[in-house]
């Protein structure tokens, strides 16, 4: 075959290829729903967003939700409901819910145009008294050190809060490496005194 039939084959396949793309579309990613750490107790499921409020604006009825690098604009109207805890609220209390907070929101209107009809705040985990351990007997401990106070120390923030500062004789055991790293880190000894500690209350 003469080469000017090749490049005219090549160059005929090559177009036939570009419009077969351009016919299907351009084929977007999904965006991320759920937040890493969301997914220890969540399965990522659509039309719920998991993720960490931003920013809201009365003005514009939307807010700003971020789920790791990604920011979701989602729109809202003066039905939505706002959960915290067993009270809800309506579109108001959006206002009082704080920067970096974890939130569900239940939304319509797919990917491209979200519609909230729910937020749901996370509300801190609820210890029993006798499992919560004050600073006076943690302070007592760390002097005493590991070994002697017969105690395990974990810091369960994320590697990269451990990593700029924790408190002496942690080791890091962060909640969402959990169930892969627990059973290399607990101590053997199964009636040993664990305590944990995060960046406050979840």
């Amino acid at each position: 075959m003469p080469k000017s039939k090749k490049w005219s084959a090549v160059a005929a396949t090559g177009a036939a290829t570009l419009a077969l793309v351009l016919e299907a579309g351009p084929v977007a990613a999904a965006k991320p729903n759920t937040m890493e750490s969301c997914k220890i107790c969540h399965q990522a499921a659509d039309g719920v967003l998991r993720g960490k409020m931003v920013s809201v604006s009365g003005e514009f009825k939307s807010m700003n939700v971020t789920i790791g690098p990604v920011v979701w604009i989602v729109k809202y109207g003066d039905d939505l409901k706002v959960k915290e805890g067993e009270k809800i609220s309506g579109a108001d209390a959006l206002k009082t819910i704080t920067r970096d907070r974890e939130i569900a929101v239940s939304f319509t209107g797919g990917e491209k145009a979200p519609v909230a009809v729910q937020v749901a705040v996370k509300q801190p985990f609820k210890l029993a008294a006798e499992k919560i351990i004050a600073v006076e007997q943690m302070l007592e401990l760390a002097a005493q050190g590991p070994d002697t106070g017969k105690f395990a120390l974990f810091d369960s923030r994320p590697g990269p809060m451990f990593a700029e500062g924790h408190i002496p004789g942690a080791v890091s055991l962060p909640y969402a490496s959990f169930k892969e790293k627990a059973a290399a880190l607990l101590p053997a000894d199964k009636g040993a005194l664990l305590i944990f500690y995060c960046a406050g209350e979840t």
